[in-house]
């Protein structure tokens, strides 16, 4: 490249960049004109610092909504928090605890509301239970004289024996007087000795002998020293006393028999949730042994004692058990259905706040206003709760985001309270829990 060259390129080059600055300052100077021809006065009718807001509403100040005692005349960012601060309007009724939320805010707190319904209500209960013996169904084998055991048909506990199978068989020495006696006066010849005969029988059935051994030995016409030893009712052996041959004296308990055509059931019931169960509830059992099978029972009891580690009551509950398949020990899910409550109102539970000593939903008192509410509760059943006072039908409450309304509310009312001086000082009062 030639000096000639050199000198053209380097004036092309200033030209272009002085043509590139004039136009830049003409327009930064065009533009300044027009937005001092077009910027309004500050109007003292409109909020602070003249600002309107796009919906027409007049904006009292803006505030940080983590510091909301602290009022600011312009918007801006937070001096306390990395974040906008936040327009406060003349409708917004911050005093009154009801709070507004713009359309775009509610999209990004994801509020959802439902309606207040009226219905029925069927409230379920499902707990955890065990079975066990019904100690109703109970028969106790005793000695009725003294004598020798010389044979043994059941040999352990939990045997399972039918009504009237042979248990033990017994040497009575004590019954062969009563017999023997028995059989002499009824051998005797004469007038008369009728009451003596059945005075002798009645020595047979005081000393233990019953119906039955008494008509064998009036049927055989001879002493039996031996007796045997039948199972009054089926079910199994639940208390083995005795081995074969031991002396055993009267009043000895030999066998005891739990039946199983009814067991009982122990539902282990939350003190909270017990108010709900009766004496006579139907009830669905479910055991885990037997997968697809229902049994049927009833509540027949609620036993008076809490278990002080679960703060649980036992429920017993009587079961049909014709064909045995229920074992004591065995685990089971016991299904409670109480009957329908018809036209109550409902909310969905997520609705619902509990702060320990109150319950509270928000109402949506028109769009994008939010009304907090204290409210009376009943049951609660397939994510519904009944609401005994406080809602009336049709109310729209809000099931989703309330926890954020709600923070809002509670800063907005603390707030207040900081501004205004209280009239009176506040009453004291105490809570405790008690046992």
């Amino acid at each position: 490249m030639n000096m000639r060259t050199l000198v053209i390129a380097m004036a092309v080059t200033g030209v272009v960049v002085a043509a590139s600055y004039g136009g830049f300052r003409l327009g930064m100077n065009r533009g300044t004109s027009m937005a001092g021809a077009t910027a309004p006065a500050a109007d003292p009718a409109h909020g602070a610092n003249g600002v309107d807001t796009p919906d027409s509403r007049k904006v009292l100040y803006w505030h940080d909504p983590m510091v909301p005692a602290q009022k600011f005349d312009k918007p801006g960012k937070s001096p306390f928090m990395d974040m906008q601060l936040v327009p406060v309007y003349a409708d917004g009724d911050s005093d009154t605890g009801t709070v507004s939320i713009s359309a775009r805010m509610q999209q990004n707190l994801g509020v959802r509301t439902a309606e207040v319904s009226t219905g029925a209500m069927t409230q379920k209960l499902d707990v955890v239970g065990s079975i066990a013996y019904n100690e109703r169904d109970v028969a106790v084998v005793t000695a009725r004289t003294a004598g020798f055991v010389e044979s043994l048909y059941v040999r352990a506990p939990l045997d399972p024996v039918r009504k009237g199978q042979p248990l033990a068989e017994l040497y009575a020495p004590e019954w062969i007087a009563a017999q023997e006696e028995y059989l002499s006066v009824r051998r005797m010849q004469g007038q008369g000795l009728d009451v003596v005969l059945a005075a002798a029988r009645q020595r047979m059935l005081l000393a233990g002998m019953s119906e039955d051994q008494v008509r064998v030995v009036e049927t055989a016409g001879k002493a039996n020293p031996r007796f045997t030893l039948a199972a009054p009712i089926g079910g199994v052996i639940s208390e083995l006393g005795v081995r074969e041959g031991m002396t055993v004296a009267v009043g000895s308990i030999l066998f005891k028999i739990n039946g199983l055509s009814s067991v009982w059931a122990y539902a282990e019931i939350a003190e909270t949730r017990v108010a709900q169960i009766r004496p006579g509830h139907r009830v669905v059992v479910h055991a885990l042994a037997a997968p697809g099978r229902l049994y049927q029972g009833r509540v027949a009891a609620i036993l008076p004692e809490v278990n002080a580690a679960t703060r649980t009551l036992r429920a017993r509950i009587e079961v049909a058990n014709a064909d045995g398949s229920l074992t004591p020990g065995m685990f089971a899910n016991i299904d409670f259905a109480a009957p329908a409550k018809a036209a109550v109102l409902t909310v969905p539970s997520e609705a619902v706040i509990h702060t320990g000593q109150r319950k509270v939903v928000f109402v949506e008192t028109e769009p994008g206003k939010y009304q907090p509410v204290d409210v009376d509760i009943g049951a609660e059943a397939h994510g519904q709760t009944e609401i005994r006072k406080g809602l009336t039908a049709g109310q729209k409450v809000v099931i989703s985001g309330q926890f954020l309304i709600d923070s809002e509310s509670s800063l907005k009312a603390t707030a207040t309270r900081m501004s205004e001086p209280p009239d009176a000082p506040p009453a004291q009062r105490q809570h405790g829990t008690g046992k």
